[in-house]
């Protein structure tokens, strides 16, 4: 598996899960960037959505992942950028056809309906899973392009 920076952020219902796989990226040798929270205090997921979506922002061969409780508020908090395409997974199948399918730079879960073994095989697959391209690289270029106008 190639190395990869991985940006990490989650909300205080991600933060155990976060650490265990910042922990195993740590061991696979990938340059792990924690943007917190540093402990379980309650904050907002829109916040590190954001957080992690802005520092991505200038690189293009990066990896995000985010964790909440369900992984639902703070996937659609990432993809209110166009440069994010988060994908939130609950199981190896739906992070490698992220990547194969939908070239998804982000990964999320949500901490309280997915277990750490799971969860830590799923961020496998996503990051030594490459994007098909081909019939699905016009529909992904769509993602970034789509507006209300």
């Amino acid at each position: 598996m190639n190395s990869f920076e991985v940006y990490m952020a989650s909300d205080h219902a991600g933060v155990n899960l976060r650490n265990v796989l910042a922990a195993m990226l740590t061991d696979e040798g990938h340059i792990v960037h924690d943007l917190g929270p540093a402990a379980d205090e309650r904050v907002d997921y829109p916040d590190f959505g954001q957080k992690l979506a802005l520092a991505m922002k200038p690189f293009r061969d990066v990896r995000g992942v985010l964790v909440c409780g369900s992984g639902i508020g703070i996937s659609m908090a990432a993809n209110r950028f166009p440069w994010i395409r988060c994908a939130l997974s609950h199981d190896v199948t739906t992070a490698r056809l992220s990547r194969e399918h939908n070239d998804a730079n982000v990964i999320a879960f949500g901490e309280r309906l997915i277990g750490e073994a799971t969860a830590i095989d799923a961020l496998k697959a996503f990051l030594s899973t490459e994007f098909e391209g081909g019939r699905h690289a016009n529909r992904v270029d769509k993602l970034s392009l789509l507006t209300d106008k």
